[in-house]
């Protein structure tokens, strides 16, 4: 059915009647199918910003979409100088605790090409940003999020229900902002069917790349039967020849944005663009780059609930129990000397564990601990199995997704390894700095935009992807651990360095400024 399979294993699809859960409908809340009178809006130049995400933390979540999804509108909301709202799917993960305060708005029937399907509208205030979740059994009671052979329809129907909901939703936004494969459709819907509708006009579209590996490629006759686009649309749709809704939303969108300056440079290469170079440079003049911020109340050595022991960038000292905690608690050597190197990663070969395989082995004859957390490919999971019972008193690897253990190791480590070959934005490397945990990394990406290594620098940079490369900025790492003053230059630079929303919502900010001005 598709050119291209977003997971490489599909799951089963569970088939269940389209029809609201009495989980997640209120009894005492009766079924409106007429819209809401939106709230009276004065036009004072503001954004007002609907932020279309497939996962958004804590409802749901499986990598930094999710992070940024939840983060960013917090940001933008406390400074007044804009409004966001966010819409997503109602997951089967969604927990008890949330589901039981949404508030049911409403139940329509959304087309989906030749067919209708229930949609469902839920609406919850969380953290000071309204929620609104769209409920559909078939396409979301399933235990995964993606990585079903029916994606295609399922994102396509939660597109089209973001904008046949609009008209229930509490909140008009000007832009509307799409996120990655999963909602590049919203901006090609909205062009085709919406933007000369009562009520829709004048709103502008963007959409942000998170990650141009997966793009949404499917065969051709999927546009007529699934997203109900007339074939005479497939060319403009088109790229590679096949239906690409990630170019599709590059070319329809007002305005495309990234997730760091230098993944935005690096889009126009074929190294990094996936087959999608062209296109990026074709419509470069649209493009732009805005480097994440980290959630800096959740990732807080001051309050972490995590940790051994609470610290500050002021006050560091109690770090050192931390890394004592942590040896005590895997059976490590219990050594304040030893420098500890600590990993939390997707254990996939772009994230540099081909390179870091090859680097281990001259890694672990320094006189280092080396900790890493992380599930993936069976290659990387039994290498770093295989490198602990080889290494007893020097390696951990725990080969688990675990939040709380993650804490502990931006906590306890020394230095962080992050050396992937390719990584738009990254926020492990930002969420280690706020812990003083040094990173080591590669120069792509996000990486570069937020890692500088000298005389005023905050971590280590391994210039070429080379474990030769990365072993030698290890070393350097090492070196540097035992110059104590150098150390705590290095750490202070680090922790008091602003890596929250604040600075990078202020960007996101300007930039919706700018595109209403278009």
């Amino acid at each position: 059915m598709s050119v291209e399979t977003e997971k490489t294993k599909p799951a089963k699809a569970k088939t269940t009647k389209t029809k609201t859960t009495k989980t997640t409908k209120p009894k005492t809340t009766k079924t409106s199918v007429k819209p809401k009178k939106q709230i009276a809006v004065i036009d004072d130049g503001k954004p007002r910003v609907l932020l279309a995400a497939a996962e958004v933390n804590p409802f749901s979540q499986t990598g930094g979409l999710g992070e940024v999804a939840s983060s960013l509108p917090v940001s933008a909301n406390a400074t007044g100088e804009a409004t966001m709202a966010v819409v997503t799917p109602l997951y089967e993960c969604v927990k008890e605790e949330y589901r039981k305060n949404f508030e049911f708005i409403c139940h329509i029937n959304v087309p989906v090409a030749w067919r209708n399907e229930y949609a469902g509208l839920f609406r919850y205030e969380y953290r000071g940003v309204i929620h609104y979740f769209i409920d559909n059994e078939r396409y979301f009671k399933r235990p995964n999020l993606y990585g079903y052979y029916d994606d295609a329809e399922r994102f396509s129907f939660f597109n089209r229900a973001i904008l046949e909901l609009m008209p229930f939703m509490d909140f008009k936004p000007n832009v509307l902002h799409a996120n990655d494969w999963h909602t590049a459709l919203l901006p090609i819907f909205y062009k085709q069917f919406y933007m000369n509708r009562e009520g829709y006009e004048g709103m502008k579209t963007l959409i942000t790349i998170h990650n141009i590996e997966y793009q949404g490629k499917y065969d051709g006759f999927l546009l007529e039967d699934v997203f109900g686009i007339s074939g005479y649309e497939y060319y403009t749709l088109e790229w590679g020849g096949c239906v690409n809704l990630l170019y599709g939303a590059i070319a329809y969108s007002d305005l495309v944005s990234t997730v760091s300056r230098t993944y935005a440079q690096e889009l126009r290469t074929a190294e990094h663009a996936c087959g999608l170079e062209n296109a990026i440079d074709r419509y470069a003049d649209k493009l732009t780059g805005i480097v994440n911020g980290i959630d800096t109340e959740v990732y807080n050595p001051e309050t972490a609930p995590s940790l051994f022991a609470n610290y500050s960038a002021e006050n560091p000292k109690a770090k050192a129990e931390n890394k004592r905690g942590l040896q005590n608690l895997l059976g490590l050597p219990e050594r304040s000397d030893v420098p500890m190197i600590t990993m939390v990663t997707r254990l996939a070969g772009h994230k540099g564990l081909d390179i870091l395989k090859s680097a281990m082995t001259d890694i672990v004859k320094e006189d280092v601990q080396f900790v890493l957390l992380g599930t993936g490919e069976p290659e990387y999971e039994g290498f770093f199995s295989d490198l602990q019972a080889t290494y007893p008193d020097k390696v951990r690897a725990l080969i688990m997704f675990n939040k709380d253990m993650s804490q502990k190791l931006f906590g306890a480590g020394d230095i962080y390894m992050m050396p992937s070959k390719s990584e738009p934005c990254g926020l492990g490397q930002m969420m280690a700095m706020r812990y003083g945990t040094i990173p080591i990394v590669r120069n792509v990406g996000g990486l570069n935009d937020t890692v500088t290594e000298g005389e005023d620098g905050n971590g280590f940079v391994a210039t070429e992807h080379t474990s030769a490369s990365l072993y030698e900025a290890t070393k350097r790492a090492i070196n540097a651990y035992h110059d104590k003053e150098k150390w705590a230059g290095i750490m202070h630079r680090s922790t008091s360095a602003d890596w929250s929303w604040a600075r990078s919502g202020k960007e996101y900010i300007e930039m919706y400024k700018k595109l209403l001005e278009k």
